[in-house]
């Protein structure tokens, strides 16, 4: 018995595997459940008691053997394998790469970046999850102002919810930095409304602003004509209208003419050729007080704008949903952009 298994592995040792199919055949042979191995083993039941021992070591020797040229000879005409379908044919036409794509609210972002910072405003941002000073008390917002109410805002508690603009980021700016102040801060926002093509309980704003002394509103107006002429170009008309936020006196909202009908009236501008693109205002006095700057000396103006409005009008979009959709076929659009 001993020396047939002497034979069968130097039989194994010699073989030479050129090929998968010649393993596989070898496997077969001696290593699957029908090989000679198996048989060894149950020839091994018959072999009396005082001789298994030293039987069984060449048994195993002989296993080892052939499961190390199996394994070896696997791993080599499987890495060649391998190798080989990696194999790049030059002579075939080569395969279109796909342009990625920015979402156009990003595209409006980095262009707002841009034409703001030609003028020396620099970036701030601030958390999604403020307190009540930052987000209403800071800001000059009374007790019983309606943007408390549960129907406007997304509270948390009491006291904490999520931000309903990024005004709040203003009031962060004013108790780190001492005047002058220029800066921009977007972000997201939210507010609890119904979602339409008009409207949605999330959306991005920039709000801006400007403290330095003898800051006037007619500053205001040439950074905002400034920066409609960069966004939309020279042929389209601005004005401004009288209006009401807790944190500016004055206030106004700044219209455009429609990028849609130019000016001749649809039913984005509701027929009027006119579209509001933003809140402004010389900051209310009572707002640089709260915040420790003396507005004996200082001024300042402050504006915000929706990203999602401004996007609208740049690239002619009439349903505001689009943007949070991932609708493939809208945002390939942009590939080029």
């Amino acid at each position: 018995m001993i020396e047939k298994l002497k034979a069968i592995e130097q039989e194994v040792k010699v073989l030479i595997l050129n090929n998968a199919d010649e393993t596989e055949m070898f496997r077969l042979k001696y290593l699957s459940k029908k090989g000679l191995i198996n048989d060894l083993f149950e020839e091994f039941k018959t072999i009396p008691n005082d001789q298994k021992k030293e039987v069984g070591k060449y048994m195993n020797i002989l296993k080892q053997t052939a499961q190390e040229k199996l394994d070896s000879a696997q791993v080599k005409f499987s890495t060649d394998k391998q190798n080989s379908s990696n194999i790049i044919d030059t002579s075939l036409p080569g395969d279109a790469q796909k342009i990625g794509t920015q979402h156009p609210l990003v595209l409006i972002e980095k262009e707002i970046f841009r034409i703001f910072n030609t003028l020396g405003f620099s970036l701030a941002y601030g958390p999604e999850i403020e307190d009540d000073w930052h987000n209403f008390s800071g800001l000059n917002f009374p007790e019983n102002h309606p943007a408390r109410d549960m129907q406007d805002t997304f509270f948390i508690e009491k006291d904490i919810a999520l931000r309903t603009h990024t005004s709040s980021v203003q009031i962060r700016l004013m108790e780190k930095q001492s005047p002058p102040l220029r800066a921009i801060m977007p972000g997201r926002v939210y507010r609890n409304e119904a979602i339409s093509a008009r409207a949605h309980c999330f959306f991005h704003q920039v709000e801006g602003i400007y403290i330095d002394k003898k800051v006037s509103f007619a500053d205001l107006k040439q950074t905002l004509y400034y920066f409609v002429k960069e966004m939309f170009g020279e042929e389209f008309e601005v004005r401004f209208r009288p209006s009401y936020f807790p944190f500016t006196e004055p206030s106004a909202e700044m219209d455009i003419s429609c990028t849609i009908c130019k000016g001749k009236g649809c039913n984005v501008c509701k027929y009027t050729g006119w579209v509001e693109i933003l809140g402004c205002g010389m900051i209310d006095t009572n707002v640089l007080q709260a915040n420790n700057i003396n507005p004996e000396e200082y001024s300042g103006f402050a504006f915000g704008m929706g990203i999602e409005r401004i996007t609208m009008l740049k690239y002619n979009i009439k349903d505001l949903r689009v943007f949070s959709i991932n609708d493939m076929r809208f945002l390939q659009q942009f590939e080029s952009e």
